[in-house]
């Protein structure tokens, strides 16, 4: 057996996320537009419909306005659906429909490589389509710097958690269509109670509990942080469950893709 370093490792790894990258450039308006027109829409809905009628409150002792209070959010739930639904439906298609995985198979890489490429990529892509959307919020003034840089950090990180997370689905799901239930029955209710719209406080004490136990709550806390300039001792706390939840979710995604595929 040919023994491999670090840096051949590691670049195998890129092959597999510059494949999808290169298919990505043929239809990255597509991809972008999304994120330069949500930002727009939210400004005009919230700032000039919501905004009106919630009027300004405190966050962490500083007067914010609602639409300034849920932007961050939607940076965070921008991070979620763009590594969430490129591992779950585009893997799912790449590896049941176009065969692309067992294509790739017949190169030197090893499946584990080729998965840790569509969790990277999935990564790579909440990235790109944050810093789109961020670049428009911050014509609004809605993000201080230079604490929001640590914005883009932060949706790589989280989009390894969900990438990783979608890809789990992937590899469990038996058919295409079962995909729409973790995104009908997770995502989309953890979007309503993770502080997006509305402060954690205001809810159920039991429904506190779940929020505080999924990891939206958490990229959302870090991300409203880093937009208001706002730090403290509970964003370490976000940010090791985070990183926790990457490691549990990246090894067990590449193990049930793994022992999917090559059963």
């Amino acid at each position: 057996m040919i023994a491999l370093s670090p840096f051949t490792i590691a670049k195998r790894y890129l092959m597999s996320l510059q494949r999808n990258f290169v298919v990505y450039r043929k239809v990255w308006l597509t991809n972008a537009l999304p994120n330069i027109m949500l930002p727009f829409f939210l400004f005009v809905s919230f700032g000039l419909g919501l905004n009106f009628l919630v009027g300004k409150f405190f966050y962490h002792g500083i007067e914010v306005s609602y639409v300034h209070y849920i932007a961050p959010a939607m940076i965070s739930i921008n991070v979620v659906f763009n590594a969430f639904f490129e591992s779950t439906y585009s893997s799912y298609v790449r590896m049941d429909r176009q065969k692309t995985f067992d294509a790739m198979m017949a190169t030197p890489l090893t499946m584990t490589e080729i998965m840790t490429g569509e969790i990277l990529w999935g990564a790579t892509k909440a990235l790109i389509a944050t810093a789109i959307m961020q670049a428009v919020i911050s014509l609004f003034g809605l993000i201080q710097y230079p604490e929001g840089f640590l914005i883009l950090p932060l949706a790589f990180l989280g989009g390894i958690a969900f990438s990783a997370f979608g890809l789990f689905f992937t590899g469990t799901l038996p058919t295409f269509e079962m995909v729409n239930l973790p995104v009908c029955l997770i995502v989309c209710p953890m979007c309503a109670v993770s502080g997006t719209f509305f402060p954690l406080q205001h809810m159920a004490p039991w429904l506190q509990w779940i929020a505080e136990a999924l990891p939206l709550t958490h990229l959302v806390k870090i991300t409203r942080a880093f937009s208001f300039g706002v730090m403290d001792a509970e964003l370490w706390w976000s940010g090791a469950y985070l990183l926790v939840f990457c490691a549990i979710f990246f090894p067990l995604a590449v193990y049930v893709m793994r022992r999917r595929i090559m059963k």
